[in-house]
């Protein structure tokens, strides 16, 4: 999960659960029984499943999630052909999302177009003759979504999180991760290969000879790799305070004179602002130099091939094709490209997410499971509040500052209060896809600018839709939010007992809050400023502990000479960390009111471990394993699994793991934050 109260007598228990009909929620069918829980317990728990569901051609990692999104798809799916097949009038809803998902659904007329949408602006950028021309295009185009350069936005301030702080962050590289243009391993040279023959492909399919696309790759690539060498890496992005530079807007004109800010501010649409946060200097200024320095030609070549990719998948199916190739079977390893009504309800759900997501959870969220959800969030932040308690290396008045922090935690379950409107948004089918997506990414720019630059923060609003399966904690408005999506078998089972919802969405819930106290949350007060609450002591012993996490996770081989990076992964291991045993205290809580029975040679505890490893039971292709070790947050599913659970003392307790299991570690090496 970003992948970002308490009931003191749970409704269930052991007796009125299993008359009601309540289950274990554990399929042994699911498990592999072959394998000892000390030995793996990912494959122990979920290899019957990960064998049951082997990876199709069209998947890079199939599990839980991608199983759950499948059956949402379809369920969208039904609810949008519904709203398409209506005779609607002209501004409703049900019009936009017709004739968006038509247009996204008529490949023969995307096929007889090419790349004729784009054409206009290729022409532009090919007639820019100076670079004060060139830099007026690269910010109008930018506010209708094509990428260059850098990116602005405006979210909360970190030191004064009530109040918006427009904000400038690194941006400009295709591959999102500066190692895939820095480093020189087998693998990362196949992806740069292949980069560059894309790059090449898409130049020749807009009308360059083989010559011109080869040297307008060479420029393309020669800027992106300036600006990787100036990145932030994944890890780096992770610190807060270093991510953070505010200053005034005449402090911005002055240390970054070779940027025309007010060009940028005004074709972006942004208003008038007093102060913004530059928020990674060193590529900001290497972006100045690149201006200055590099060819007017070169620069042009750069912005044409973010025109063609950004347009790429809303063009004909051998531009779509060019670019699967690349993203999806060269960094991913999939094999075939997604059905084209799938696109299209990501496409209808990418523009009309909140009003999809309304009538979503219209259809498929009752009131009884957020009312079942507020119950487990109270439950789950009372064992928190004691889990803070029982920690010997922290002092009272760092506990003092934490009790409030966590109680003052904002919850949102299912879905929002507030509903966004998408009044003004005209989608006309007079037009062509790429058109309209234009126009859609146009209304949005301006709705968030609008709402937000300088404006107070709403905490209402949500940073995920109500059908999303995820789930979400916000450290600068201290909320945790769980979408409707997620609120389904496996994750949350109104038919099973307590044993498999805590240790499935109670392991969820007890992730989001512990996201409040992890290497980054904890830097956050209780109203959302990045402000230290802790003791000089109590901040050493933190950091102690989260070193030992850290220097756990990097011994991991997740590939042959690959290592997990336990610095990248460090906020989400200690959230993982802390859900398992908050969870755990909750659900023995809640057993000393309704105690639960061994059930099919399971006992209570086992069931509840079981419950989080089937959570993360998925296969995963090497390619998109490498990809994911580079680049996100969240270790692999197996990881979460058999590098969380040995750290977990009620874990050895409840499958008698002992010294001498391939799992086991020693109790002094253990982690122990939460």
């Amino acid at each position: 999960m970003k992948l970002k109260h308490l009931l003191p007598m749970m409704a269930l228990t052991a007796t009125t659960a299993f008359a009601q009909g309540l289950t274990t929620g554990i399929d042994k069918a699911n498990m592999n029984l072959a394998v000892k829980p000390g030995t793996d317990f990912f494959e122990y728990a979920g290899g019957g499943w990960m064998k049951a569901h082997p990876l199709t051609p069209e998947f890079s990692r199939y599990g839980q999630f991608n199983a759950l999104d499948e059956m949402n798809r379809s369920r969208l799916k039904s609810l949008i052909e519904e709203m398409a097949a209506k005779q609607a009038a002209p501004g409703t809803l049900e019009q936009k999302v017709g004739a968006l998902y038509r247009l996204a659904m008529d490949s023969v007329r995307r096929n007889r177009e090419g790349f004729t949408p784009i054409k206009p602006l290729l022409e532009r950028v090919a007639k820019v003759e100076d670079k004060q021309t060139y830099f007026f295009l690269v910010n109008e185009l930018g506010r209708q979504g094509v990428p260059a350069f850098m990116s602005v936005g405006c979210d909360a301030d970190l030191k004064n999180a009530k109040m918006n702080l427009v904000q400038i962050n690194q941006g400009g590289i295709t591959l999102g991760e500066r190692d895939y243009y820095l480093e020189n391993d087998e693998a990362t040279l196949k992806i740069r290969n292949a980069y560059k023959e894309y790059i090449k492909q898409l130049f020749t399919m807009t009308g360059d000879d083989a010559a011109t696309a080869q040297k307008k790759m060479e420029a393309v690539l020669a800027i992106e790799t300036r600006i990787a060498k100036a990145s932030y890496s994944a890890t780096q992005l992770r610190d807060v305070e270093g991510n953070y530079h505010k200053m005034t807007y005449l402090e911005l004109v002055k240390n970054y004179p070779g940027i025309d800010w007010s060009t940028l501010f005004l074709l972006q649409g942004i208003p008038a602002v007093k102060e913004v946060s530059v928020n990674q200097p060193e590529p900001i200024h290497e972006l100045e130099k690149i201006f200055a320095e590099t060819s007017l030609d070169d620069l042009k070549a750069y912005l044409s091939f973010n025109v063609i990719r950004d347009a790429s998948n809303a063009l004909s199916d051998d531009f779509r094709a060019a670019t699967f190739n690349f993203f999806g079977r060269t960094m991913q390893g999939s094999e075939q490209d997604r059905p084209r009504w799938k696109r299209a309800v990501g496409a209808v759900e990418g523009v009309l997410g909140m009003a999809i997501g309304k009538i979503y959870a219209e259809k498929y969220f009752p009131e009884s499971s957020k009312k079942r959800m507020l119950e487990l969030v109270k439950n789950l932040q009372v064992a928190l509040s004691e889990r803070i308690d029982q920690q010997t290396w922290m002092s009272a008045e760092t506990k003092k500052q934490a009790h409030e922090k966590l109680n003052s935690f904002y919850v949102k379950i299912g879905y929002p209060d507030q509903w966004r409107s998408y009044d003004g948004l005209n989608i006309d089918e007079n037009l062509s896809y790429y058109e309209n997506l234009t126009r859609a990414t146009v209304f949005d720019t301006d709705y968030y600018i609008q709402k937000r630059v300088n404006k107070p923060v709403d905490i209402h609003e949500w940073g995920m839709t109500p059908q999303t399966i995820n789930a979400y904690y916000n450290p600068t408005t201290n909320e945790i939010c769980f979408p409707a999506g997620i609120l389904q078998p496996p994750f949350f089972n109104a038919e099973a007992d307590d044993a498999a919802n805590y240790g499935a969405i109670g392991v969820v819930i007890g992730h989001e809050m512990t996201h409040g106290f992890d290497d980054q949350g904890a830097q956050f007060d209780k109203d959302g400023n990045l402000r230290n609450w802790w003791t000089e002591q109590d901040k050493k012993n933190f950091k102690a502990r989260t070193e030992r996490m850290v220097k756990f996770f990097d011994k991991i081989e997740v590939l042959p000479g690959l290592h997990a990076n336990g610095a990248l992964t460090c906020g989400e291991n200690i959230a993982d960390h802390g859900g398992l045993k908050v969870a755990f205290q909750a659900f023995q809580n809640a057993m000393k009111q309704a105690p639960l029975t061994t059930v099919d040679g399971l006992t209570p505890e086992q069931r509840f471990f079981i419950s989080y490893a089937l959570v993360w039971a998925g296969n995963t292709r090497d390619e998109a394993l490498r990809n994911l070790v580079k680049t996100d947050p969240h270790s692999p599913g197996r990881w979460r699994v058999n590098g969380a659970l040995p750290q977990i003392p009620a874990w050895y307790k409840a499958f008698n793991i002992k010294k001498g299991d391939k799992l086991y570690i020693a109790p002094k090496d253990r982690v122990d934050i939460w």
